[in-house]
């Protein structure tokens, strides 16, 4: 064993992982599954069917305490936080200075506190992040002891209902606490696939029963990163690292409607985050963009991977790829990239330049595939 293989970190259904024979992997400091032996197309497949299962424990847990702790966590992002109502979930973004992208996060209003969840490979540096800036009017409690499953399609609703009734009632982006064999969980109806399904909070020590529970439920097949990557891909969804970072506005990333009207110019609460005077210009399109996110379909079928440049018809470099792959629900080659703003309209042929062939991809509306979110 590498002294970097022995560095990772487990998560609580690292033997799990083991005994169901998936390729282990390095992730964001830990040991991951990145396919099971059904592999990554079957995995995406049975997930936009029926239910599969994600161990996503890597992810950062928190919650915020104190009667000033969505004023506080307002002034970190262009969201609204204060407004949200109690059992209701929202995407965040913490910005920098200049307006980028520190990390993406959803957080739930619990009424007693504000739960966070952040990107793994980002959680140590922003939890240190919203610790120095709001550390001094509420409590920023990391939670290391629970572990988070994500359990997505179309039929995950009937498994995860056998083991906990009531969870049905749930609709996307709201969130509840239940008790399943004594532990207390805390389950929202989303996820990042596109699809129906939940992500379920779960103390480390129970973590591995209940995805055991679930796993024998026969809709339920366990899913590792690979088609994890693949399903948000097609649903249109940002990769914090690759399509979204600290250089890139929100607004470039076309988040608009992550940033309620509430916060932006005219509105009620307006700015008062990092970098509101770049993104506020953005949105009311007084700064130039420079460069956005698209979708991107190819003409021909060649994958194109991340960091592919992307030329015009006249050979000039106008773009990069952010993210890309061939989509397995549409059997197409799909990708994400930046462009110059005017290389942004839908229709528009940009040339993907892989291995020195010049593929022509179509800028595209995303997402790729039509999302299935129970609203109810």
């Amino acid at each position: 064993m590498s002294a970097d293989t022995a560095s990772l970190l487990s998560t609580p259904l690292h033997a799990l992982h083991l005994e169901l024979g998936a390729r282990m992997v390095p992730f964001a400091g830990y040991s991951m599954p990145v396919q099971y032996p059904m592999g990554l197309m079957a995995e995406h497949l049975h997930t936009r069917a029926a239910a599969g299962l994600f161990d996503v424990s890597h992810m950062g847990q928190l919650k915020l305490l104190g009667p000033d702790a969505k004023a506080a966590f307002e002034s970190l992002m262009p969201v609204d936080v204060i407004d949200l109502p109690v059992s209701k979930q929202r995407y965040g973004l913490l910005l920098n200075e200049d307006g980028g992208i520190i990390d993406d996060l959803m957080f739930v209003n619990r009424g007693t506190d504000i739960f966070v969840i952040v990107n793994g490979a980002c959680k140590v540096a922003d939890i240190a992040h919203i610790q120095s800036r709001i550390g001094q009017r509420c409590q920023v409690i990391p939670l290391p002891e629970r572990g988070l499953l994500a359990l997505q399609g179309p039929l995950a609703v009937a498994a995860l209902t056998r083991l906990l009734p009531g969870v049905e009632k749930l609709v996307f982006m709201t969130g509840a606490a239940f008790v399943w064999q004594g532990a207390e969980l805390f389950i929202t109806r989303s996820g990042y696939t596109g699809e129906d399904g939940f992500e379920i909070s779960v103390p480390a020590l129970q973590a591995q029963a209940l995805a055991r529970a679930l796993l024998a439920q026969p809709e339920v097949k366990p899913v590792g990163l690979g088609a994890r990557n693949s399903l948000r891909l097609e649903a249109g969804l940002c990769l914090y690292g690759n399509d979204i970072d600290t250089q890139t506005t929100p607004v470039q990333a076309g988040l608009n409607w992550a940033m309620q009207k509430v916060r932006r110019s005219q509105g009620a609460r307006a700015g008062g985050f990092p970098g509101e005077s770049i993104v506020l210009a953005q949105l009311d399109g007084t700064l130039a963009l420079g460069r956005q996110r698209v979708g991107l379909i190819a003409q021909e079928r060649v994958p194109v991977r991340e960091h592919v440049v992307l030329k015009n018809q006249s050979g000039q470099v106008v773009g990069q790829v952010s993210s890309g792959l061939l989509g397995p629900s549409i059997n197409q080659p799909v990708a994400m990239g930046y462009v110059e703003s005017e290389y942004a309209v839908l229709g528009t042929v940009v040339h993907a330049m892989v291995r020195g062939k010049a593929v022509p991809m179509t800028v595209s509306a995303m997402p790729f595939v039509a999302n299935r979110y129970h609203r109810g």
